[in-house]
């Protein structure tokens, strides 16, 4: 696992996403982490510090993982970044052009009506 910084990692994951359009999936969590291990946590409990937490964000596709970690100062940035990422990506959530039912119906009445007249010779 890579620990990247933030514009690398977005440039990564918009990478994976690409190459799973096709065929495949990419798996990304999010989770509060401090980065420390947790004997790390419990000396600086008892010295009285405190524990700055971060949100480290994991992305996969089976085969590549890459992450980082977002302090509480950058989280707005990326998260705008993000979501600008994954609604261009997720082409299949697009919402779709609907005929509206009245008209279709009425189409469909005027067709019949049509196709029942008798032809004139």
């Amino acid at each position: 696992m890579v620990l990247l910084q933030l514009d690398p990692f977005l440039n990564e994951l918009t990478a994976m996403l690409e190459k799973s359009t096709e065929k495949g999936s990419v798996w990304v969590t999010l989770k509060r982490s401090s980065l420390k291990s947790k004997g790390q946590r419990n000396k600086m409990k008892n010295a009285g510090e405190t524990i700055d937490y971060r949100c480290l964000i994991r992305a996969t596709n089976g085969k590549n993982t890459i992450s980082t970690s977002v302090g509480a100062k950058d989280h707005q940035r990326f998260q705008a970044s993000y979501a600008t990422i994954l609604k261009a990506r997720m082409t299949a959530l697009k919402k779709r052009e609907r005929k509206d039912r009245k008209k279709s119906a009425e189409a469909d009445k005027k067709d019949e009506s049509l196709k029942k007249k008798p032809k004139k010779a």
